[in-house]
């Protein structure tokens, strides 16, 4: 079984599930780890040519109605002035699972990509791309022959902070091992804002080793980093680490009304991003729905309430309204309510 760049120290967490030893004609990207996935995929953009011709001969289709009939068009069509042809899909692969589901198990036309893959175009690289299916799949299994799965799973542990360190090496730094606890209670494994954090703890320490008062005094208004880390570990039921970052939040003085409305907005939107992931609905209409910036870890929200049955979801939901007002009244103590809170709905 071959290797790939993605699954260097730098990108723990992919695993190349399946590979044809030919010449590959599809690669199929799964995972919720969207940073080491667009990673992988900018790297197969690099090994099919220069920047400027293959962004003539790439096109991305939306997956949602998609007809098989407009897929192989996409492909069949020769490149122009250059010698490969990009076609990237995603959520295609759930789809198709989803509506042999609702059919139970029936075969959809969507089988007929296997006998398409025998034959499509060599100078044609199709990607498809899915945050997350069964084992299962059908479709995956049955296009094994012709494509190269990688999975992307969240980096955890050892994993993580192997990434931070191929991340701060590649910038000649170094952090001391509180530092880099420090780091990721505050920014959790979001890679995207960690990528960011680190590279500007880099510039501040111009060459020192990174301690735990530059990540204090630099990492994004630590109080801010402090809430958001706070609310993903709640979310995340990682009861350990919300509640530390809970007593620290108390402690610098934030306002315990303003955390239950933070872990209240956030509920709010995993229910709401569950509905409308439940109806395949896009990313960019969900993040347009739900009123979020372009810079929302959008994936990250639907990761989280994919932890949650929706009705679960709801009870936390008014449990949050009645630990507010328990407050209000009086009733609870402010730091006892929210204890309780997270020992509940982390347990």
């Amino acid at each position: 079984m071959g290797g790939c760049d993605c699954c260097s120290p730098s990108s723990a967490g992919c695993i190349i599930l399946l590979q044809r030893s030919a010449s590959l004609v599809i690669h199929i990207l799964l995972g919720t780890n969207d940073f080491l996935l667009r990673k992988r995929l900018n790297e197969l953009k690099s090994q099919l040519g220069d920047e400027e011709s293959l962004s003539m001969n790439t096109v991305t289709l939306e997956s949602r109605q998609l007809r098989l009939s407009e897929l192989t068009n996409a492909c069949d069509t020769v490149p122009f002035m250059a010698a490969h042809r990009l076609v990237i899909v995603e959520g295609l692969l759930g789809r198709v699972e989803a509506g042999e589901r609702k059919r139970q198990g029936e075969e959809s036309e969507w089988t007929g990509l296997v006998d398409y893959a025998a034959r499509m175009p060599a100078s044609t690289t199709m990607v498809l791309v899915e945050r997350e299916v069964s084992k299962t799949n059908r479709l995956v299994r049955k296009l094994a022959p012709f494509s190269q799965v990688e999975e992307f799973l969240p980096l955890k542990g050892g994993n993580l902070q192997q990434w931070i360190h191929s991340r701060l090496a590649e910038q000649g730094a170094k952090m001391s091992p509180g530092a880099m606890r420090l780091l990721t209670e505050y920014v959790g494994d979001d890679l995207y804002m960690l990528a960011a954090e680190i590279e500007k703890l880099c510039l501040y320490a111009e060459g020192k080793r990174i301690e735990e008062d530059d990540v204090q005094s630099l990492t994004t208004q630590a109080r801010q980093a402090n809430i958001f880390a706070m609310i993903d570990a709640f979310a995340e039921k990682r009861a350990s680490i919300a509640m530390r970052l809970l007593h620290r939040l108390l402690n610098e003085g934030t306002a315990p009304t303003h955390i239950l409305a933070m872990l209240t907005r956030q509920l709010r939107l995993m229910v709401q991003a569950k509905e409308l992931d439940s109806r395949h609905t896009p990313e960019a209409e969900l993040r347009k729905q739900l009123g979020l910036s372009q810079y929302y870890p959008v994936r990250r929200l639907l990761q989280q309430s994919a932890l949650y049955p929706l009705p679960r979801l709801q009870a936390i939901y008014r449990k949050l309204l009645d630990t507010d007002m328990a407050i209000k009244t009086g009733r609870w103590k402010e730091q006892m309510a929210l204890d309780m809170l997270i020992a509940e709905v982390c347990a």
